[in-house]
């Protein structure tokens, strides 16, 4: 469209553009078992702030990474505290140090999709929620993820995506980052389908993506 497209009109686009990408999705409340299907990464958890009794203040005071206080994560997200909750003793269960590297968020995440390879995707999808790129992702660092992909605006949703196919990092989104991140979805997704998934597909994808 030449010049400035009406307001009307962005808003429309953008949600062309969502529909488009796997990893933006209709905002939704999210359960424990939605969350773990949504991310397939219910790999992080943190001690102490969620303890609800004293069984969980003594297993939990043996862990390694402790998250921030429950107050602070209810302002940084869109979570009630009763969803943290429940986000929290679900993930923490999968992970009782409170944070998880790269190699178990790929085992864990492999298990949603046992028809197929999903270890490239898990990559990808890992890297994008460790924000401070130390090799590791904390509760925190999920449940903001989270939030914006189910909470977010379409902005908001727009940027996260962004952020994951521009592998990079440098501003852009070639054809070729698009694609490895196309590639890896139906090869997660399994060749055993139905219908069938074609050798093109993912290409031809990308190709109306970028028309």
């Amino acid at each position: 469209l030449p010049g400035n497209p009406p307001v009307q009109t962005k808003k429309a686009l953008k949600q062309r553009f969502l529909k488009l990408l796997p990893c933006c999705r209709p905002k939704s409340i999210p359960s424990l078992s939605e969350s773990k299907t949504v991310l397939a990464s219910a790999t992080l958890s943190s001690p102490g702030f969620l303890a609800d009794s004293v069984e969980d203040e003594f297993e939990l005071s043996t862990v390694c990474h402790r998250p921030e206080g429950l107050e602070q994560l209810q302002e940084q997200t869109k979570f009630t505290r009763k969803e943290l909750q429940v986000l929290y003793r679900g993930f923490k269960n999968e992970c009782p140090s409170g944070i998880v590297n790269e190699e178990n968020f790929k085992q864990i995440y492999s298990q949603f999709f046992p028809q197929g390879d999903s270890s490239t995707y898990a990559t990808f999808l890992f890297n994008a929620f460790d924000t401070d790129h130390d090799g590791s992702v904390s509760f925190e660092d999920f449940v903001s993820g989270l939030s914006t992909i189910l909470r977010g605006t379409i902005d908001d949703r727009l940027n996260w995506a962004f952020n994951l196919y521009d592998l990079n990092k440098d501003g852009c989104i070639t054809k070729e980052e698009m694609l490895d991140i196309m590639k890896s979805i139906y090869d997660m997704m399994g060749k055993y389908t139905y219908p069938a998934m074609r050798e093109e597909a993912p290409r031809e994808h990308v190709e109306n993506f970028f028309q």
